[in-house]
């Protein structure tokens, strides 16, 4: 299965990295520490099926929209939560809010069953059952001839 390229940690900095290391108060910033993720995926081929496992904790499996298009499949979610504590006359003592979202996309080989995907969300992890199509099950091996 062909993963959507991403561009990762390259052998030359970026043009950011001059203006990240050191940061105006003499700290070192790593852009890799900031808190931004993107969770990780496990893909697994199996005889019948490829398995994708993606780590996603604290999440209710309403929180994902998983589509498919033009054989790309992206898995996607958005998730906001506020908190908030007044005192007796109404003023805020602690008001709290966060968001998180990410989005993957995976190219989908030909040989998968896209009418046949299915997911669940199971103790923090996202799983994906791609089937593969029934012919591609029963093409035998053999042997070619070098002339």
């Amino acid at each position: 299965m062909n993963l959507v390229k991403q561009k990762n940690n390259t052998w030359f900095p970026s043009i950011f990295d001059d203006f990240l290391h050191p940061n105006f108060f003499g700290e070192v910033v790593n852009r890799n520490d900031w808190n931004i993720s993107v969770p990780a995926v496990n893909i697994k081929e199996h005889d019948s099926y490829f398995l994708v496992e993606m780590a996603v904790p604290g999440m209710k499996k309403e929180d994902f929209n998983i589509s498919l298009d033009n054989q790309v499949l992206s898995i996607s979610s958005e998730k906001k939560t506020s908190a908030e504590e007044k005192d007796k006359e109404g003023r805020y003592t602690r008001k709290e809010f966060s968001y998180n979202s990410f989005k993957r996309a995976f190219s989908l080989p030909e040989s998968v069953a896209t009418e046949k995907i299915d997911a669940t969300y199971k103790d923090g992890v996202l799983l994906l059952t791609l089937p593969k199509k029934e012919e591609v099950l029963h093409q035998s091996k053999r042997l070619i001839d070098i002339r």
